[in-house]
């Protein structure tokens, strides 16, 4: 069973919002302080428990992703270390390799960011970052993340519900889609400069509107309290749940509304394994490997065989009626 109730759940495994940034504090300066004394080695081991990240971007983004607000999402979940978070994931702009995008993602300019928002909406443009965060609350949602290479995570996110941003826009009736575009800068992104690579760059994921527009649908610019790592799609990325990760775009520069289902990356590269729904799935296997179990990577290593079952929507039930007569088989 993939949620444990809340009396099942011992309190260490337990990480709130509040208690990890508390911990970082206080690990923070106990590293800072074992450092003067000439302990780098404890310092540095400190740090990478506490989960101590570079500090990058702008003021204003780090003050209004420190002030977010708490939610209900995930308080049972045991949270993924943050270094496995930002050193384990795909972004092949940056490579294929696991680790790739945490070594080569530093290269990536964040700030100044703008997104261009365009086609079946009244309002439409280029917008910078900062006006479009500007009145825009900030909450933490602590997600279930699933690959589909069968391995999952739990994250807590920071951001702002997409239906927000949308609703900005005013969608016209023939909006029956909403595309995402990654940004396309090869001097600054190694994979996509590389001779191997086989994407048609940029990136391109998509949603039905009314996926976009679903409560759970998340545009993320933070993660355990901090902005978002460049690794991990700064500075705005898309997270939704209840799908495979490849969904989840990242280092989003244009959103645009359209009446016919866009053409997305995986789908051109490989229809029959990654289809345009990427629901979680567990009774549709991959071509390669089974979809009915997950790795859950947490403190006993990337390589520990903590397999736990794999939930219709990721554990996202609530979902279930965006699908109804859709048969989920054919429409993977």
């Amino acid at each position: 069973m993939l949620i444990k109730s809340a009396a099942d759940i011992k309190s260490s495994e337990i990480t709130s919002h509040s208690a990890y940034l508390n911990r970082r504090k206080f690990m923070q300066n106990s590293g800072v302080a074992l450092a003067a004394m000439g302990l780098a080695s404890t310092a540095g081991a400190l740090e990478t428990h506490a989960g101590k990240q570079p500090k990058f971007g702008p003021d204003w983004l780090k003050q209004q992703v420190a002030g977010a607000t708490e939610t209900h999402f995930g308080k049972d979940e045991k949270l993924t270390p943050y270094r496995d978070v930002t050193s384990y994931n795909n972004f092949y702009e940056f490579g294929t390799g696991k680790d790739d995008p945490a070594r080569n993602a530093g290269s990536l300019i964040t700030d100044p960011w703008s997104v261009t928002i365009e086609g079946e909406c009244e309002k439409q443009g280029t917008f910078n970052l900062e006006d479009i965060l500007k009145s825009m609350p900030l909450e933490e949602r602590i997600y279930r993340l699933r690959c589909v290479e069968a391995w999952s995570m739990v994250i807590p996110w920071i951001g702002f519900p997409l239906a927000e941003l949308l609703k900005r826009f005013k969608p016209l009736s023939t909006a029956k889609y909403v595309e995402f575009t990654t940004l396309e800068a090869p001097k600054q992104m190694i994979g996509q400069r590389s001779r191997f690579s086989t994407i048609d760059w940029p990136y391109v994921e998509a949603l039905r509107i009314d996926e976009a527009m679903n409560p759970l649908t998340l545009m993320a610019v933070g993660l355990y309290g901090e902005i978002l790592p460049k690794q991990n799609g700064a500075p705005i990325r898309l997270v939704v749940p209840w799908k495979y990760g490849f969904k989840s775009i990242k280092s989003i520069v244009r959103i645009r509304l359209t009446a016919k289902k866009p053409k997305t990356t995986w789908e051109q590269l490989a229809a029959n394994e990654y289809g345009f729904y990427a629901n979680v799935n567990p009774k549709v296997d991959h071509p390669r490997w089974t979809q009915a179990s997950e790795r859950r990577i947490t403190t006993g290593g990337l390589f520990s065989r903590n397999r736990i079952e794999t939930q219709m929507f990721n554990g996202y039930p609530e979902v279930s009626s965006l699908y109804t007569n859709m048969d989920l088989r054919k429409n993977y």
